[in-house]
């Protein structure tokens, strides 16, 4: 080992990150609720994009993503010169972070927030404060109180992941406001789509120069194996954001399929509907077994076990029944379980074999 060449401070303070699990050794017939996928996968005007762009392989993508840029604008009511796409939105959370924090900095996020955003900061050399939630929600003042000359960033997730919980318009704007003027308040959207009628804070944006969000055609468009975000937010920031977005980070596909996708908003309703018949559902089955969850805004919720033990116990019984859901201890949630919605035979099973669980104790 050579100990003279180390790698930037706070690289190796990263843990490596670890996503759901997607099989299990002898055990066949998986249902897979683990990492908030759509069930239903992309809508057939997306497969069909994905299917032509085979003719295109040899060509390179465009470097300023237009299409896909106005496709989005025009769905959600947007100036396109604010939008940038990402290798998902996990690439511009690293872009803001790269841009923006830096050594004595400090990036604010929310205990239970995604991991990524401790990641990024520290890859950036920056410090991360992480700040105590209510209830398992968002606190603005808590938020506000951490802020000082220091910092950089704030990441909320709203709705958030692995929680469900989310805050109303008014409070993100409250704590847009009581930023200090150097800090850029980054909305994570990836569930936006979940919640009827939610613009995602596009109107706290389009009222502020320090507001950007981030969203994803992972989630409810189905599209997690290609990875695709986008973030909207003030020109200014835009512009720096685009200095380090590499010219080809997306491809022919990335952004054909993506444009696709997010024009056939007919799909993107009906999934929403089924998502929120099935999580009212499954959150009422687990309810009437002893396991409370908070009002999830998402295509999951978070089961409440009464210790570590009985939610890891219950998580091996559901492995073995080809049953995969997520365990959250990383996000300090060590007696939860996060189980995605899937279609309504997989919710059934899964509320089924937890019965069984509850009742073998």
């Amino acid at each position: 080992m050579n100990e003279a060449i180390r790698p930037q401070p706070g690289i190796m303070d990263i843990a490596l990150y670890v996503g759901g699990k997607a099989a299990i050794a002898g055990v066949t017939n998986i249902v897979k609720l683990s990492s908030n996928e759509n069930p239903f996968g992309p809508s057939d005007r997306a497969k069909e994009a994905f299917q032509r762009s085979v003719h295109q392989l040899h060509r390179y993508p465009s470097t300023d993503h237009a299409a896909l840029r106005t496709a989005i604008a025009e769905v959600h009511g947007m100036d396109p010169a604010r939008v940038i796409c990402g290798a998902g939105s996990d690439e511009i959370i690293t872009f803001l972070c790269q841009a923006y924090a830096g050594p004595k900095d400090e990036v604010v996020f929310t205990e239970h927030g995604f991991l990524m955003y401790r990641i990024s900061a520290l890859a950036a050399g920056a410090t991360p404060v992480e700040v105590a939630e209510r209830d398992r929600t968002t606190d603005v003042d808590a938020i506000l109180k951490a802020c000082n000359r220091r910092t950089k960033l704030v990441f909320i997730a709203n709705p958030n992941n692995p929680t469900g919980t989310m805050i109303s318009a008014a409070e993100v704007a409250r704590l847009a406001d009581g930023l200090p003027p150097q800090a850029i308040l980054v909305l994570d959207g990836a569930y936006a789509e979940f919640v009827e009628g939610f613009d995602g804070g596009l109107a706290v944006i389009e009222a502020r120069s320090n507001v950007v969000m981030t969203r994803s055609f992972s989630k409810i468009y189905g599209l997690g194996g290609l990875r695709i975000g986008w973030a909207y937010g003030p020109q200014q920031i835009i512009e720096v954001l685009n200095r380090v977005r590499g010219p080809f980070n997306l491809s022919n596909t990335q952004l054909e399929v993506a444009e696709a996708a997010v024009r056939d908003q007919d799909y993107i309703a009906r999934c929403r509907t089924d998502n929120a018949r099935m999580r009212h559902w499954l959150a009422l089955a687990l309810a009437e077994l002893g396991i409370p969850s908070d009002t999830s805004m998402t295509n999951f919720i978070l089961a409440r076990f009464s210790s570590q033990e009985e939610a890891e116990e219950c998580d091996v019984f559901l492995q073995k029944q080809g049953l995969l859901v997520r365990r959250v201890a990383s996000y300090k949630l060590p007696h939860c379980l996060r189980i995605t919605i899937g279609d309504e035979s997989s919710c059934r099973r899964v509320a089924h074999a937890i019965a069984q669980f509850k009742g073998a104790k």
